[in-house]
């Protein structure tokens, strides 16, 4: 059941407002690709393509720091994250003897951003088994969170052999939004609504579904990482391809599949996450219908053959960032079991 104070979020969300910088004014840009933003580990390089297209993605490899175990952990970002926003995840991984690897995902972050190019979830698996590849990791233990869950379930789907357990994180994609009634959104109105987004906006966003209405200063940085993408003379590169992804999350679920997966299959849900995706499209009388998160992970677990369901009680829609201590000690558990 989640647990949320509507009232106290209200306020919270009331108070944010009324003190929010008001737009991008103050935003410091960063470049479309993050090129001012450091990332917390040197960053490797993919040279893969698709479409007939050159596609250069980033990604962390972190070596084990204790004595390796020869298992590599593959950690896959939301659509408002990037590899760095696992940093803590990651070097507590690498401390207890895994080795790591984040990528950023074409179309995010530090990654390529091509233009027209047509978003897929198949395309970024097989752009991921590319690098995966070429970093001569073999099979993997696959952690996807948020949108990046929606990505790793698609990969163990295509390359089951590639993948020993897979471990969804808060996914989205595990109930079909459109299907129970949120309204599909053409590419140029997801482009219109791109262009009202900034610092105010995003903070506004997470404060509400992501950390139920509890902010604390350590998550302005990755508010300052996405609306610095937006900010400065390339920043419609950045809309354009938040707009294509923004399609692909709401027409590509893969809620109809799950009982194909054919891994042992962890499911760590924060209990208070609020996000379902575009509900709030929805005709006023359907919108309940739409499930959060952690409405569908509990019907998702029951359609999986192997699957358990592990709830973060009090934690939102990022358990990696809201409590990074714990969401590990619940990760190293839910990997080793």
């Amino acid at each position: 059941m989640i647990r949320f104070k509507i009232p106290a979020a209200i306020a919270a969300i009331a108070a944010f407002t009324a003190s929010a910088t008001p737009g991008l004014a103050q935003t410091v840009p960063l470049g479309a690709n993050l090129e001012r933003f450091a990332y917390p580990a040197s960053l490797r390089w993919y040279d893969g393509s698709s479409q007939g297209a050159a596609v250069r993605m980033a990604y962390l490899d972190l070596a084990p720091t204790a004595r390796a175990n020869g298992t590599t952990v593959v950690l896959l970002h939301g659509k408002n994250f990037c590899a760095a926003t696992w940093d803590e995840t990651a070097r507590g991984l690498a401390g207890a003897g895994y080795r790591v690897i984040a990528p950023d995902q074409v179309g995010f972050c530090k990654s390529f951003k091509p233009t027209g190019y047509q978003y897929s979830f198949n395309a970024m698996a097989e752009l991921t088994r590319g690098l995966l590849d070429r970093a001569g990791a073999g099979k993997v233990i696959l952690v996807g969170h948020s949108t990046g869950g929606i990505l790793a379930t698609r990969f163990a789907l295509l390359h089951p052999e590639r993948v020993s357990r897979l471990v969804l994180v808060n996914p989205l994609g595990l109930n079909d939004t459109l299907a129970q009634g949120v309204p599909y959104t053409d590419l140029g109105a997801l482009r219109a609504e791109e262009a009202k987004t900034d610092a105010a906006s995003i903070k506004a966003y997470q404060l509400r579904n992501y950390y139920h209405g509890e902010w604390r200063p350590a998550y302005d940085r990755w508010v300052a990482m996405l609306a610095g993408q937006y900010a400065g003379p390339d920043g419609d590169v950045v809309r354009d391809a938040q707009a294509r992804l923004s399609d692909m999350i709401q027409t590509q679920p893969v809620a109809a599949e799950l009982p194909r997966l054919a891994m042992p299959v962890r499911l760590i849900i924060g209990d208070r996450d609020l996000t379902a995706f575009r509900a709030n499209r929805a005709a006023p009388d359907r919108r309940a219908q739409v499930q959060t998160v952690p409405q569908a992970a509990v019907t998702a677990a029951r359609r999986i053959p192997d699957a358990r369901l592990i709830r973060l009680e009090g934690l939102g829609h990022a358990p990696q960032v809201e409590a990074p201590a714990r969401f590990l000690q619940t990760l190293e558990a839910a990997i080793a079991s």
